[in-house]
């Protein structure tokens, strides 16, 4: 344990933290400096060992917060690897902005690309992917976390409708999905590499297929 962390006894929660479920609430202070110790060792865990293997005494000896603490907060691993999640949707990322829908759905496959492409950066984002694989409350997390990205992400869409670079009715969601999902397929699926060449090729069909009206709502499309 790392001598310059707080005594374990100091980190106890209080009576209205233990009373929320298990990592739900957003605290500040000294709780959220607990918080995010332990989301940075549940993050190093995940990386080095994978899910199968992350245990509550690996997280309190790498976070200095003692397992009790972690048991009452957040009920063991599972909510440790959900928290970790809502943290990370809780950065202030937004979508590019260009001024071209080309540009800007290329960006966000780069950005896709630029994640997973040191293995090391990837570690993390790929060990959370194989948690959602093996625990519902993780999936359910992850599910959350890339629902709120997507969301974000939409922004892109609305503004090439309004620059008339999309026919009206385009669906964004779908769109901002389309552009990720050939990436994620190599990535997580066939496990093949990706690179900006194979994230440009996924941006130019995904902007073929929207000035084609391929991702135009069936409702928004004329009788």
């Amino acid at each position: 344990m790392n001598a310059s962390r707080r005594p374990a006894h100091e980190e106890e929660p209080t009576a209205s933290a233990t009373a929320a479920a298990p990592g739900s609430r957003r605290p500040g202070g000294r709780t959220a400096r607990t918080r995010a110790a332990v989301r940075d060792a549940v993050l190093t865990g995940l990386a080095e060992h994978g899910y199968p293997a992350l245990t509550v005494e690996y997280v309190a000896e790498h976070s200095g917060v003692h397992k009790t603490t972690l048991y009452r907060r957040w009920g063991g691993v599972e909510g440790m690897v959900a928290d970790a999640l809502e943290l990370a949707g809780e950065d202030e990322w937004t979508a590019p902005d260009t001024g071209s829908l080309a540009e800007d759905l290329r960006a966000l496959a780069r950005e896709v690309v630029d994640a997973f492409a040191d293995p090391g950066q990837a570690a993390a984002p790929t060990a959370f992917v194989a948690a959602a694989f093996q625990s519902p409350r993780a999936a359910d997390s992850l599910r959350a976390f890339y629902e709120e990205r997507f969301r974000r992400c939409e922004s892109v869409v609305d503004r090439a409708v309004a620059r008339g670079e999309a026919p009206a009715g385009t669906d964004a969601g779908a769109v901002v999905r389309a552009v990720s999902a050939p990436l994620f397929l190599r990535l997580f699926v066939t496990r093949e590499p990706v690179d900006t060449d194979v994230a440009d090729q996924a941006a130019r069909t995904v902007l073929a297929a929207v000035e084609a009206g391929a991702f135009t709502r069936q409702d928004a499309r004329p009788a």
